[in-house]
C-alpha cells in the first residue's frame, strides 16, 4: 500500500506561514492563547519533519496502514488549524492602529468590540492544541515507528526541488509525434480512412482487423464507414487515431474530435461537434484542422483566393439549442459535405448508438474513427461492409527499447552504461507505461545500473517476464512516490480539470500560486518557480504538451486518460480535491470538502452533493452552469480560488455574492455573460489575480484600486480588441505589486485617463488594446515616459495597439529604449520600425502590424539574435481601405515582392503571416535557416517563391478564409493530391477560418 505524503506536506508548510503570521499579531490575540499557538506552531513543525523523512524514506514494511491512518489525521488536523487561522484572518482583520499617545485607548476599545470572535478562535485553538497533542501521543501508542531506509529496496525522492536545474533552456515548438511501432498499421489504416482513389484494393487492414469482405472497387468508393481502434488502456489507441485524423483529415470538407467518457453528456458531444464542422464566426476559434504532407517542388504556390474585403456572411447559425435542434443542424450541414469524426474513449456501446443516429450519411463520403477499451462497443460499430475493427497490441522486439529512448533524451554514454534493457522489458511493450518509465528515467540522470535494477526488482520479481495491465499503476505509484513533495502536489491539483481538456498552462500556474504551492526559490521569482515545476511534470511525462506559444513556451497540456484516472484516485484518498461528476465513479469524500470541482450537473450529481459538507470549502472550480452547484452550500468567508472561466448563467447579481469571499486570491470570470465588476470588489483584499478576458467588462471601480495584493489584472478581449477602461484612482500609487496588466484602453475623452504607469516598477506585462491619443498631449507625455520608465525595470512584454499610429511613430524617439523585452507587439497602421529595435538583444517573440512588412525591415529584423517567432498581421479593428493601399505601397517599393534574403533570423523557427492580402513572398537559399513552421493566414495570398529553399521546414499552415472560391478549393484540392504522392518535405496543413 502506497503512501501519500506531498500534499499533506505542502499544507503544512502552508499552515506554518500563516501561524507565524498569526503569531505577529499580537493585538488580536487573547494572551493566553498565544502559547496555545505557538505550542501548534512547534508541534506542526515537527510533524512537517517526519513527513519529509518519510518522503525520502523507503516504503515502509509491516505496519503502513497505521501510518496511513497517522498521516490522514495530520492532514485533517492541519486542515482544520489552517481554517481556524484564515477564520482569524476574516474576522479580524484590520489592525487597531493608531495614534502612540491613544494607543492605550484603541488597543482597549478594540478589544472589547472583537471579544466575541477572539474567544471563539480561541477555543477552537485550544481544541485543536489538544487533537495536535493526542496524535502525537497516539503514534506513539500504537507503535507507528520513525521512518528507516532498507536496503533492498529503492531510495525515495531526493530532498527539496532544484528549480535552477528545470529551467527552460531552449526554445521549441510543440509537434507532431509518429507513432512508434506500428508503421504498418498505419499504412494500412490510412488506406481505408482515404478518401481518394488507392491503387491496391483494401481486404484487410491488419491481421489484427476485421471486417466484412469489401471488394477493391467498393474500397475505392467515397461511402461511409467506420473504423474502430480497440485496445486496453495506455496501449497507444488514441495516438494512432490522432495520426490518422492528422494525416488525412485534409481530404475532407469538414473535421472533428470529441472525447467521450462514462458519464458524458450526448447533447454536450454533438454540440462540440457541430460548433467544429461549422466555422465560428469572430469568435477567434479556427476549429478545422486537417494535415498532409508535400514537397513543394515549384518555386510558386499562386492563390487567387476569394475577395479582399468578404461583406457579408449569409447562413451564419449558432452551434447551440436541443439535442434535437443540434441533430437537425448536423443533418443540415453534413449531408453536402464529407466528413471525417475522431469519437476518442468511447465506454458503451449505447453512447455510442446515440452519437451514430446523429450523424447523417453524407453524398461526399465519410469516415469516423472510434476509439475504445471494450470489445462489445467496437463490435456496436460494425454495422456496414466498409465498417472495420482494429485491435491494438502491445509493442515488441527492439520498438520498446527504441520508444523509451526517444521519450527520455538521455545522452548515449548514459544509456548505454546506466539503464538497463529491464527497465523497459517490465513495462510489457505498453506504449504509456513505457513513455512514465522514460521520464523516471529522464529526471533521475545521476542514478547508476545498481539503483535502476533494485527498481526493477521492486516493481517486478525475477521470475516475471512483464507487468500485466494493472502493473501501470504499480509504474505509476513508483514514479510518483520518487516525485519531490511540491510537485506530488502540484500534480495532484491536475485532476481539478475535466479528462480530455486541453488546459492553459497559465491558469494551472497562477492557481498554483494562489493556493500557496509555490515560494520563491534558488533565486528565482514565484511565478519562474512555477514555470520549473511545470517543466519538471512535462519531463516527468505527467503532463503532455498540445500547444506552444509564440514565445517558444508551452502553452497548454494535456494529461492521459490513465494517469488523470490515477491522479484522481489519489486526490481523493488525500481529500485533497473532490471531483463531482466527472468520468470516474468515486464515492462521496467522508468528511470535509477542501477543494471542490464540478463537471458535472444532473440529478445524481447533485445528490451526491446535497450530501457533502461544504462549509470548508476553499478552492471551487466549476466547469458548465452555475446551477450546477447547490445553493447556499457555501462558507464564503475562506474560499480562496474561485474558478468559473467558461460557466454559463452568471449574472450580475453574482458578482455580488462572490465579493463575500474576503479570502479570495484567484478570481476567474473569464468567457462569462458578466457586464459589470460591483463596488464590492474593494472588499477583497487578499486578491492576487482577476481574470476578466472575454467578457462584457468593459470598465473597473475605483474600489478596486485599494487591493495592495494585486499581481495579476487580466482583461479585454485579444481577438476583438474590446478593452478595458483603468479607473481614475489608478494614477495614485497602489497596486505596486501589480505584474501584469492587460487588455486596457487608453483614449482621449471627457472623461479622466489614466497613462501614468510609473508606480508599477514590478510590472512585467504591459498589453494596451485599445489606444488613441493625441500626439504631444498630456495622456502622449506621460505613457511615453512611463514606456521607457519600465523599460529599465522588469518589463519584459508590451503590447501596444495604437489606432491612430502616432504614438508608434513616436517610438523611436525614446532616449532608453526598453532593452529587456522578450517579446513585442505594434499593431495599427505602423509603417516605419522603431530605430532601437534591432538593440533588442533578448527579443524571442515579435508581432508587427502587416503594413510594415517590406523587404528592408526583415532585413533589420533578420540581426536579432534570439528572435524565436515573427508574426505580420492584422487586426479586426483595423481592417480599413487605407490599411490595403499600405500593402501595396510597400510591396510596390520592394519590386512587387518581398523578399527574404540569405543570411540572418539564426534562432527564427516560426513565421506567421495574417491580413487579408499577402504579399508575394520569396526566401532565397539559405533564408532562415532553422524555420520549423510556416504560417499564413489569408483571403487572398498573392504567391510564395522558394519554400525549397527553407531546409528545415518542418510544416506549413494555410489558413483560408471559408468564402473562397470555386478556384480556390479546386486549387487546394489539387495540393492536397499532389501532398499524397510525395512523402518527403514540408507537412501541409489547410484550415478554414470565418470572421
Amino acid at each position: 500500500m502506497e503512501l501519500v505524503v506531498g500534499a499533506s506536506e505542502a499544507t503544512m508548510s502552508s499552515l506554518l506561514s500563516k501561524l507565524g503570521g498569526l503569531l505577529a499579531h499580537e493585538y488580536a490575540l487573547i494572551r493566553r492563547v498565544r502559547g496555545d499557538i505557538q505550542y501548534i506552531n512547534d508541534e506542526m513543525a515537527s510533524m512537517q519533519a517526519f513527513l519529509g523523512d518519510l518522503s525520502s524514506a523507503a516504503a515502509p514494511q509491516g505496519h503502513d496502514r497505521r501510518l496511513k491512518d497517522w498521516m490522514k489525521q495530520i492532514r485533517d488536523v492541519t486542515y482544520d488549524i489552517e481554517d481556524c487561522v484564515d477564520d482569524f484572518a476574516h474576522r479580524l482583520s484590520h489592525d487597531p492602529g493608531g495614534d502612540v499617545c491613544c494607543a492605550f485607548v484603541v488597543s482597549n476599545v478594540y478589544e472589547l468590540w472583537t471579544w466575541r470572535p477572539r474567544h471563539n478562535i480561541a477555543s477552537n485553538i485550544a481544541e485543536l492544541k489538544v487533537r495536535a497533542q493526542q496524535i502525537g501521543e497516539r503514534r506513539i501508542r500504537y507503535g507507528v515507528e520513525n521512518p528507516k531506509n532498507g536496503g533492498g529496496h529503492p531510495r525515495g525522492p531526493a530532498t527539496g526541488f532544484q528549480a535552477a536545474e528545470n529551467q527552460q533552456t531552449s526554445l521549441e515548438l510543440v509537434g507532431t509525434k509518429n507513432p512508434v511501432g506500428v508503421e504498418d498499421d498505419m499504412k494500412e489504416l490510412g488506406v481505408w480512412v482515404s478518401l481518394q482513389q488507392q491503387q491496391q484494393p483494401v481486404t484487410a487492414i491488419s491481421p489484427h482487423s476485421s471486417s466484412s469482405s469489401s471488394s477493391p472497387a467498393e474500397a475505392k468508393m467515397p461511402g461511409q464507414g467506420v473504423l474502430s481502434i480497440v485496445g486496453f488502456g495506455g496501449v497507444g489507441k488514441t495516438t494512432i487515431a490522432n495520426a490518422l485524423y492528422q494525416k488525412f483529415g485534409d481530404q475532407f470538407d469538414c473535421r472533428a474530435m470529441v472525447t467521450v467518457s462514462q458519464s458524458s453528456d450526448n447533447e454536450a458531444i454533438l454540440r462540440s461537434i457541430l460548433s467544429q464542422v461549422m466555422p465560428q464566426y469572430k469568435d477567434g476559434n479556427d476549429q478545422q484542422r486537417s494535415s498532409s504532407g508535400i514537397t513543394l517542388e515549384k518555386n510558386r504556390l499562386v492563390a487567387a483566393i476569394g475577395s479582399l474585403w468578404p461583406m457579408g456572411h449569409p447562413g451564419d447559425e449558432q452551434s447551440g439549442g436541443s439535442t434535437l435542434e443540434i441533430t437537425q443542424n448536423l443533418k443540415k450541414h453534413l449531408e453536402e459535405h464529407s466528413y471525417l469524426l475522431l469519437v476518442d474513449d468511447v465506454w458503451s456501446a449505447s453512447m455510442w448508438e446515440k452519437i451514430k443516429k446523429s450523424l447523417p450519411k453524407s453524398k461526399r463520403g465519410s469516415r469516423v474513427i472510434v476509439t475504445t477499451r471494450f470489445q462489445a462497443v467496437a463490435s456496436a460499430c460494425i454495422r456496414d461492409k466498409r465498417d472495420r475493427v482494429h485491435k491494438v497490441v502491445v509493442l515488441s522486439g527492439d520498438k520498446p527499447r527504441e520508444l523509451f529512448k526517444d521519450e527520455s533524451e538521455i545522452s548515449e554514454e548514459n544509456f548505454k552504461n546506466n539503464i538497463p534493457p529491464r527497465l523497459w522489458e517490465i513495462c510489457g511493450g505498453l506504449p504509456l507505461a513505457i513513455v512514465i518509465m522514460a521520464g523516471h528515467a529522464a529526471c533521475n540522470p545521476d542514478r547508476q545500473l545498481k539503483e535502476w535494477e533494485k527498481v526493477c526488482t521492486s516493481l517486478l520479481p525475477d521470475s516475471a517476464k512483464g507487468l500485466s495491465q494493472e502493473g501501470v499503476t504499480k509504474i505509476l505509484n513508483h514514479c510518483y512516490n520518487d516525485m519531490p513533495g511540491e510537485i506530488k502536489t502540484c500534480s495532484l491539483y491536475l485532476c481539478i480539470f475535466p479528462k480530455g481538456c486541453k488546459i492553459s498552462k497559465k491558469r494551472l500556474t497562477r492557481r498554483w500560486m494562489a493556493e500557496g504551492f509555490i515560494g520563491e526559490k534558488d533565486g528565482l521569482s514565484v511565478e519562474d518557480v512555477a514555470e520549473t515545476y511545470f517543466n519538471h511534470l512535462i519531463r516527468r511525462k505527467i503532463i503532455r504538451a498540445v500547444e506552444h506559444s509564440g514565445n517558444g513556451k508551452v502553452k497548454s497540456y494535456q494529461v492521459h486518460d490513465m494517469v488523470l484516472e490515477y491522479i484522481v484516485s489519489k486526490a481523493s484518498e488525500e481529500n485533497f480535491v473532490t471531483v463531482v461528476g466527472g468520468p470516474w465513479i468515486m464515492a462521496p469524500p467522508s468528511n470535509k470538502v477542501r477543494r471542490l470541482s464540478v463537471q458535472g450537473g444532473d440529478s445524481k450529481h447533485q445528490k451526491i452533493m446535497e450530501s457533502m459538507n461544504f462549509s470548508h470549502v476553499r478552492s471551487l472550480t466549476l466547469f458548465g452552469s452555475l446551477t450546477q452547484l447547490p445553493s447556499n452550500s457555501l462558507k464564503f468567508g475562506i474560499v480562496q480560488v474561485l474558478d468559473l472561466e467558461g460557466c454559463k448563467d452568471l449574472k450580475n447579481q453574482h458578482a455580488k455574492e462572490i465579493c463575500k469571499m474576503l479570502l479570495l486570491k484567484y478570481l476567474s470570470l473569464r468567457r462569462t455573460e458578466i457586464e459589470k465588476i460591483p463596488k464590492e470588489i474593494g472588499k477583497l483584499q487578499y486578491l492576487e489575480t482577476i481574470d476578466i478576458r472575454e467578457t462584457n467588462v468593459t470598465e473597473l471601480p475605483n474600489n478596486i484600486c485599494q487591493l495592495d495584493r494585486m499581481v495579476n489584472l487580466l482583461g479585454g478581449n485579444k481577438k476583438t480588441r474590446k478593452a478595458l477602461k483603468l479607473p481614475q484612482d489608478m494614477k495614485k500609487e497602489t497596486m505596486k505589486l501589480l505584474r501584469i496588466l492587460s487588455g486596457i484602453e487608453i483614449i482621449e475623452g471627457p472623461s479622466t485617463v489614466v497613462a501614468d504607469l510609473h508606480h508599477f516598477t514590478d510590472l512585467r506585462k504591459l498589453a494596451i488594446y485599445k489606444l488613441n491619443i493625441i500626439n504631444g498631449g498630456k495622456l502622449f507625455r506621460e505613457l511615453s515616459s512611463s514606456i521607457e520608465y519600465l523599460g529599465g525595470y522588469s518589463l519584459h512584454t508590451l503590447i501596444i495597439d495604437d489606432e491612430s499610429s502616432e504614438f508608434l511613430k513616436s517610438l523611436s524617439a525614446l532616449s532608453s529604449p526598453p532593452k529587456f523585452l522578450n517579446a513585442l507587439e505594434l499593431s495599427g497602421k505602423l509603417v516605419e520600425l522603431p530605430e532601437w529595435i534591432t538593440e533588442l538583444d533578448a527579443l524571442t517573440k515579435l508581432t508587427l502590424s502587416v503594413t510594415a512588412l517590406t523587404t528592408d525591415a526583415l532585413h533589420r529584423l533578420s540581426k536579432l539574435p534570439k528572435l524565436f517567432s515573427l508574426t505580420f498581421s492584422l487586426t479586426l479593428a483595423n481592417q480599413d481601405p487605407e490599411i490595403a493601399t499600405t500593402i501595396w505601397v510597400n510591396t510596390a517599393h520592394s519590386d512587387g515582392e518581398i523578399v527574404i534574403s540569405t543570411g540572418g533570423f539564426e534562432e527564427l523557427k516560426l513565421l506567421r503571416f495574417s491580413a487579408p492580402c499577402v504579399p508575394i513572398l520569396s526566401f532565397l537559399h539559405n533564408a532562415m535557416p532553422k524555420l520549423k513552421r510556416l504560417e499564413l493566414r489569408f483571403s487572398k495570398l498573392e504567391g510564395v517563391y522558394g519554400i525549397e529553399n527553407l531546409e528545415d521546414l518542418d510544416e506549413v499552415h494555410l489558413r483560408v478564409h471559408d468564402e473562397a472560391g470555386d478556384f480556390t478549393k479546386f486549387m487546394v484540392d489539387d495540393m492536397a493530391i499532389t501532398a499524397r504522392e510525395v512523402d518527403k518535405g514540408p507537412r501541409i496543413t489547410v484550415d478554414q477560418y470565418h470572421e
